[in-house]
């Protein structure tokens, strides 16, 4: 399939247009932030760095932990800039920029996203790790992608919808999971449940400023849903996005996050910063621990 230049977007030096990366400046491993300034947060870790490009709020390096290659990468905020960053991340995977036809051999990227987020329960208290076994996108990016929905998918937002009186107004939620194996690589000193993704930081995550709530209870609904042994854990705005491309474009993702709020008990962190450098130290000594 050949793919046009309105589609395929690339730059003077023949990198994919927004990330300004080409195939050689990109791991197979990715950690995804969303701060800009986290990247070097994370890459000060790595023992050598072999590329550092950015354009816009896209930041990455590239380089290696002992015999592990790791890139690193800014995505900036909201299932928006997910959409971009996974598009641009399976082309760089996937296209021979070349001939703008497919690769015959495509890459499988493990995209990890390390990140900051709201707890929704009682027992998650801030500086602790989450895992999302599960993504529910409130923000409706999956639906303008053609995709098979399983029994389980169906089940959950069947399930969702009406345990918390879900409006149908809003955008028609979705799920997707977790890579399995990325999961298992995280589960020591976690929790793990299903995430929501949010479309913004203020109403749509149920906080209250200088105007009232269309829907005030949500909050309150979302801590009480139940899907088998699952509970809805906590809040943020880009994972629901990240799952589910990665799953129609054939790539591993899960995100880990450490929770700076608890949104039940009203409390945040007395030290984020820390709270971050603990989170980027597990994620990198779980990747790393068999390639020293």
């Amino acid at each position: 399939m050949y793919y046009p230049e309105s589609e395929l977007i690339l730059n003077e030096r023949k990198a994919i247009y927004h990330l300004n990366l080409r195939h050689e400046e990109l791991s197979d491993t990715v950690l995804l932030v969303g701060d800009p300034g986290r990247v070097e947060e994370v890459s000060r870790h790595f023992d050598r760095i072999e590329f550092k490009i950015s354009h816009r709020e896209f930041i990455t390096h590239t380089g290696y932990i002992g015999k592990k290659r790791i890139s690193c990468l800014s995505t900036g905020i909201g299932p928006d800039n997910i959409d971009i960053v996974l598009n641009e991340l399976d082309a760089l995977a996937s296209i021979n920029f070349d001939t703008r036809e497919n690769l015959e051999k495509k890459r499988t990227l493990s995209l990890i996203r390390v990140g900051t987020t709201g707890s929704l329960q009682q027992d998650i208290d801030v500086d602790r790790f989450i895992v999302s076994a599960f993504a529910i996108g409130l923000d409706g990016l999956l639906n303008f992608y053609k995709y098979n929905k399983s029994n389980e998918q169906m089940n959950i937002i069947e399930d969702f919808t009406w345990q918390t009186n879900y409006p149908h107004i809003l955008a028609k939620p979705y799920v997707f999971k977790s890579s399995t194996t990325l999961l298992k690589l995280f589960s020591k000193h976690t929790f793990q449940g299903i995430t929501l993704t949010a479309p913004g930081f203020y109403a749509p995550q149920g906080r209250k400023l200088r105007y009232d709530l269309a829907y005030p209870d949500l909050i309150n609904n979302y801590t009480k849903f139940r899907y088998k042994d699952y509970q809805i854990t906590n809040l943020e705005m880009e994972t629901s996005g990240l799952y589910g491309l990665s799953s129609i474009l054939g790539h591993e993702a899960c995100t880990i996050c450490v929770a700076v709020a608890n949104r039940v008990k009203q409390t945040f962190t007395t030290n984020s910063q820390k709270a971050v450098e603990s989170l980027i130290s597990y994620v990198l000594e779980c990747l790393t621990s068999s390639h020293k």
